[in-house]
């Protein structure tokens, strides 16, 4: 699962790696401990819309930074809190689940990261990794979002919301976490992101075998454990409760 990660990245990195506008207004701040129903940068590719709203599918899609809630509320949802139970969404059922089966069709985004948190148990005690790429590339999750509006306000701001797509562990990922977030490799950024794609079950699947090997999983400290601790520091590697061959960066 993915349940923290890291982004702090500026607006101008983000915009020069992704390819893309600035629809964040000035929101984006560096955070070290993204958490769940927080607001964060995703990537969207839409048709742009005339002054009355409608879709001119006829004119070329734009890519946009855009700021989203973490956390999916459906459409449908009476209550916007249901969100905190939709952080991440099974790629391999996300299809089939009404909550979903939109979404994955009409609805993709890109969730740029620095790197994910995730926790290994060892007997009584939990070290937290952190899950992060060579260079300062970021990491793509594979994520889905909705726009949600309360039924007795039409007229209201919209609510805009994402989930990030998990799939099985790969390689050595799967000795801290037997999920992980789906990393979309950078030359199927363009696919995922087609609004005029319907279906994208050849990218359901989890991420290949040589983009997971240059992932260094690094022993962090505890402090990330609490959503109130932010920071650098949080990325600092640390000696690990248990020692191990695990620990050690890629190529090292």
């Amino acid at each position: 699962m993915c349940g923290r990660y890291a982004a702090t990245k500026d607006p101008a990195a983000l915009i020069d790696e992704f390819a893309a506008v600035d629809l964040t207004e000035g929101r984006i701040r560096a955070d070290h401990n993204v958490a769940p129903t927080k607001d964060v940068p995703t990537v969207v590719q839409r048709h742009p819309r005339d002054a009355d709203g409608a879709v001119l599918e006829d004119e070329p899609t734009v890519r946009s930074l855009r700021m989203m809630r973490w956390g999916l509320v459906p459409f449908w949802a009476k209550d916007p809190g249901v969100g905190s139970k939709m952080i991440n969404t099974r790629a391999e059922t996300a299809k089939e689940k009404p909550s979903f089966k939109k979404a994955v069709s009409a609805r993709r985004c890109l969730v740029p990261a620095d790197g994910w948190y995730e926790w290994r148990r060892d007997g009584k005690e939990k070290q937290p990794f952190f899950m992060t790429g060579p260079g300062d590339g970021s990491l793509a999750f594979a994520g889905i979002w909705e726009t949600w509006r309360p039924k007795d306000d039409r007229d209201a701001d919209p609510l805009i919301t994402f989930s990030v797509l998990t799939t099985d562990s790969v390689g050595r990922l799967a000795d801290i976490h037997h999920r992980m977030p789906l990393l979309m490799p950078r030359e199927k950024w363009d696919t995922w992101l087609d609004p005029d794609l319907p279906d994208v079950t050849d990218l359901l699947v989890p991420p290949p075998a040589d983009l997971v090997d240059t992932i260094e999983l690094r022993p962090v400290s505890s402090l990330v454990n609490s959503v109130r601790n932010n920071g650098p520091q949080l990325l600092d590697r640390v000696e690990p409760v248990v020692e191990s061959a695990l620990f050690d960066a890629p190529n090292s």
